[in-house]
């Protein structure tokens, strides 16, 4: 029997909303939104009407619609700003930001004594779209991050070591999870000219430091034996993504952002999936990919490796020779590339599902909050 305690009001601030998923924010808000309610909380989730789909399922998480400025610079930090005033009105009991600039703004909220908690999904100054001065900016809001708000969590261990190693203090580490689901075989994909093993996959933000041109580079030597499908949006690097499309070979495809089981198609039939990127927090796309039993190929970044390491293939962010090579080996060893994504998929398993990221979520919460916590099956201990 669960113990019971009193159920809480969570809201979130500095996602783009529920049903657009651009990155692992809104993933967040969706996925540990969704079953925080289940366990009997409610959830307020701070959104853009803009970036939200008409008739999107909330999932029972309340959206809260404010404006924001839409430019480069100033649509997230507007956003959070007029987000934050909102909350102060509400009766909440935990008020998590997400992301380093949205951060900043969590001694507001608690400076009238509400308890506050930053999410560090990324070092967002590490990002090439950004300017010197967005670049100081941020690398500010880094170093407030752990000093404003009542908590910080990280998402993956090597930004644990981060703050350790560099602010000599502890941070949360609470790591981001897949939904496993059965892999469905080839059907949506036809409509895209795939049968199934014969491409290559990235999934995710189409933007400068996820590598894509080097990618692209790399596929130039194997473009006759299988395709490439580069799937995602941009936000505010729409130059960057026409650039890849009108330098790409024959058979790079860019269908865009997908949803739904042509996304699961993708990922589970996949000759492999590929994350050349040169900064990330943890990706949800390559927990996805490795949920679906794919062969994964990525940048040896830190945070790649502690989920790819032993599972995978990793190679030197901007190492076009060494990955082609690597696409060829998968090309020229189907057996391999299968026994690995079988192995990536029974480490998600063991350590990355939304399930056990949302039980540790809410053992969090109660222990800020000083309450007692709720007992559920399989919870793990907070590091």
């Amino acid at each position: 029997m669960l113990e019971k305690v009193r159920p809480l009001r969570i809201a979130f601030i500095g996602g783009r909303g529920i049903g657009s998923v651009y990155s692992g924010i809104e993933t967040i808000y969706e996925e540990v939104g969704s079953r925080l309610v289940t366990y009997g909380h409610e959830v307020l989730a701070y959104s853009r009407r803009h970036t939200t789909a008409a008739g999107a399922d909330f999932r029972g998480v309340i959206p809260i619609f404010r404006p924001c400025i839409r430019t480069k610079h100033a649509e997230t930090y507007s956003h959070t700003l007029i987000s934050t005033f909102d909350v102060l009105f509400r009766r909440v009991d935990i008020i998590q930001f997400h992301a380093l600039g949205p951060s900043l703004f969590a001694w507001i909220p608690r400076l009238c004594g509400r308890r506050t908690i930053n999410t560090i999904h990324g070092l967002d100054w590490q990002r090439e779209k950004w300017g010197v001065f967005a670049t100081s900016f941020l690398q500010f809001c880094e170093r407030m991050s752990y000093r404003v708000p009542n908590a910080t969590v990280v998402v993956s261990r090597t930004l644990q070591k981060h703050y350790r190693d560099r602010y000599g203090v502890e941070v949360h580490h609470i790591p981001n999870g897949v939904t496993l689901e059965p892999s469905p075989p080839p059907r949506e994909i036809h409509a895209l000219g795939l049968r199934g093993r014969d491409y290559f996959l990235f999934m995710g933000r189409i933007s400068p430091e996820k590598g894509l041109d080097s990618l692209i580079e790399a596929y130039r030597q194997v473009a006759g034996r299988a395709k490439l499908v580069i799937a995602g949006g941009s936000s505010y690097t729409d130059s960057y993504a026409q650039s890849l499309r009108q330098g790409s070979p024959e058979g790079v495809i860019f269908p865009g952002w997908v949803g739904g089981r042509l996304r699961a198609e993708l990922y589970a039939n996949a000759a492999a999936f590929i994350l050349p990127s040169t900064i990330e927090g943890q990706s949800i796309a390559l927990l996805e990919a490795m949920s679906h039993s794919a062969c994964v190929i990525s940048s040896e970044i830190p945070e790649n490796r502690e989920l790819v390491d032993g599972v995978g293939f990793t190679v030197g962010a901007r190492e076009v020779e060494g990955l082609a090579s690597l696409l060829v080996r998968v090309l020229d060893n189907p057996d391999e590339a299968q026994e690995l994504g079988q192995r990536a998929r029974a480490r998600v398993e063991a350590e990355y599902t939304w399930d056990e990221v949302s039980r540790r979520t809410e053992a969090f919460y109660y222990s800020v909050l000083g309450m007692p916590q709720p007992v559920r099956p399989y919870a793990d201990q907070l590091p």
